[in-house]
């Protein structure tokens, strides 16, 4: 096969600070190179180098960069030309690296504009090449805007994108990220097409079952170096170097448990142990919740219908459900955000839904939110010590998520102590109040953002997708850190994940939706792995996931 792309002894800077170093590969027609590594490891970075994409303050050196060209010798003209004709790029987010005022249409064939593919030519090649991508309707897809298709579709609208000049090379940065089990599954068939029709793909990834499933080699990356490489079987299942067992042992799933996913200590946390008497009944209720919304033609449609389940203290359901199932219209209306068409939900046994905010304003600290990314919910001009402290005025909790001991329960503490404290509850120096999100890593953002969570002592922490955007590490670090919090505060956690590895991890009972409605609902053990219901059945069947873990 033809050898497409050859680097040797890669290394990239910014301003005199090396983030690559040493990074040497090679790549053929019909293969796949996977590159692993947590967050900051330069996947993204090496990725960009191929196209001269790392920008003017980027010192590059390597003894080759060839693909097809020289990059290093190459003129700006031929790295323009390089791009889209002979390497396709597809970025992580559709949503956000497709223009949100420009149709789909528009945005596919901005490639074929820029290298002067007539006008007249272009419409029916972004048809074309969106029924390439099993987009339905293309021709109605193509005028609309991003914002009007779901995940999937504009996932797979920005690798037609990508495929328009018919590349040779086709770099996939974190393609499936955040995406539900059912949709990546389709991303995946449709990259694997591409493999079989001889285009070769370099798939960067925090996943190592998607890599798994795509990748004939891999390159485990860890700041900046390659720390391992070879053949994917032999890397994940006979790792050598330490760093990729660990990566390897952060891998949520049906084994792991009741165990820790990282190698950091457990987290101190004082508490005064919560006291609930055996007949208190549920923290949190759903009682035949529906919810329904009028569409643009006037057309009223369900979205969530008949949705029950009750949440004891303490414990974790898992809600899973591919996008559009009605996962999260279900979790604002237990929060009370959202009130329901239909049916009720009743905190502590009292309701929640159907009376008036200022009813709720007195209990509104007893039921608090994650979201998926803290970057959009906090308020990027304040810091984080700011963003915390203004959720003590909720309401105060009886101890105030991880304060003090029993002895100083019943006493006001400074807020910018309490802010420390709770920093410090979540593994975060206390300097961190003074930070504002945007200098702070994806990870430590959502270790800020449980500590805003938990400043008000809830009862129910609901988490919509909390670790969907981080790497493997990361996110094991993010799952010890909960367990630790609900073993010490007793907090009931309402858990969505598209990851059912990572549901099954956490959870002690679990609800599938589809379509809006509950189709299937029992212990995690019964329900991932002994499913009834047949779309459980082809959530589980689609999941690329094997139990790395014990493998390795």
């Amino acid at each position: 096969m033809t050898t497409l792309i050859t680097v040797r002894d890669l290394s990239v800077a910014f301003d005199g600070k090396e983030v690559v170093r040493d990074v040497s590969f090679s790549l053929r027609a019909g293969e796949c190179l996977g590159i692993v590594g947590e967050s900051g490891s330069g996947k993204s970075v090496t990725a960009r180098s191929l196209l001269g994409l790392n920008g003017h303050g980027a010192q590059v050196t390597a003894t080759t960069l060839d693909v097809g060209v020289d990059v290093l010798e190459a003129t700006p003209e031929q790295l323009r030309h390089l791009r889209g004709s002979r390497i396709g790029y597809v970025l992580q987010d559709a949503l956000v690296s497709l223009d949100p005022l420009r149709t789909v249409g528009t945005e596919i064939a901005e490639p074929l504009r820029a290298h002067r593919v007539p006008a007249a030519q272009r419409p029916a090649r972004v048809q074309e090449l969106l029924t390439s991508v099993s987009v339905p309707e293309p021709e109605l897809r193509a005028r609309q805007l991003p914002s009007e298709l779901s995940g999937g579709l504009r996932q797979r609208a920005l690798i037609a994108a990508g495929l328009a000049l018919d590349p040779q090379v086709l770099i996939a940065d974190e393609p499936t990220t955040a995406l539900d089990v059912t949709v990546q599954a389709q991303v995946l068939e449709l990259l694997e097409q591409n493999l079989s029709a001889g285009r070769a793909i370099i798939l960067i990834s925090h996943d190592l079952s998607v890599v798994e499933r795509l990748a004939d080699h891999v390159l485990v990356m860890h700041r900046g170096r390659v720390v391992e490489e070879g053949p994917t079987a032999q890397v994940l299942t006979s790792p050598q170097d330490p760093y990729t067992r660990r990566l390897l042992a952060a891998i949520p799933s049906a084994s792991s448990r009741g165990d820790r996913l990282s190698d950091l200590p457990p987290a101190t946390i004082t508490a005064v142990p919560r006291e609930r008497a055996p007949e208190a009944g549920p923290v949190l209720e759903a009682i035949g919740l529906g919810k329904s919304y009028r569409g643009p033609d006037g057309r009223t449609r369900p979205v969530v219908q008949d949705v029950s389940f009750t949440l004891d203290a303490g414990e974790t359901l898992g809600i899973v459900g591919e996008s559009g199932s009605g996962k999260s219209t279900t979790a604002w209306m237990a929060l009370g955000l959202t009130p329901p068409s239909t049916g009720q939900v009743l905190l502590d046994g009292e309701a929640w839904t159907g009376i008036p905010e200022r009813k709720r304003r007195s209990r509104r600290h007893r039921i608090a939110v994650v979201q998926q990314d803290p970057l959009s919910s906090f308020d990027p001009r304040w810091t984080v010590g700011r963003t915390i402290a203004d959720s003590l005025s909720v309401g105060q909790g009886r101890r105030g998520g991880a304060r003090g001991s029993a002895g100083s329960s019943g006493r006001e503490r400074d807020r910018s102590a309490r802010v420390a404290e709770l920093l410090e509850a979540v593994g975060l120096d206390p300097a961190f109040a003074a930070r504002h999100p945007l200098t702070m890593s994806g990870g430590q953002r959502q270790r800020a953002a449980i500590a805003r969570a938990i400043a008000t002592d809830p009862e129910v922490l609901v988490l919509d997708e909390p670790v969907s955007a981080l790497d493997v590490s990361v996110q094991a670090q993010v799952l010890d850190l909960l367990g630790d919090l609900q073993s010490a505060l007793g907090t009931a956690y309402l858990f969505i994940s598209h990851d059912l590895g990572v549901i099954h991890h956490v959870s002690d009972r679990v609800l599938v939706m589809q379509g809006g409605q509950v189709v299937e609902h029992g212990t995690a053990d019964q329900v991932l792995h002994a499913p009834q219901h047949p779309y459980t059945r082809q959530l589980v069947s689609t999941l690329p996931r094997r139990d790395l873990q014990e493998a390795s």
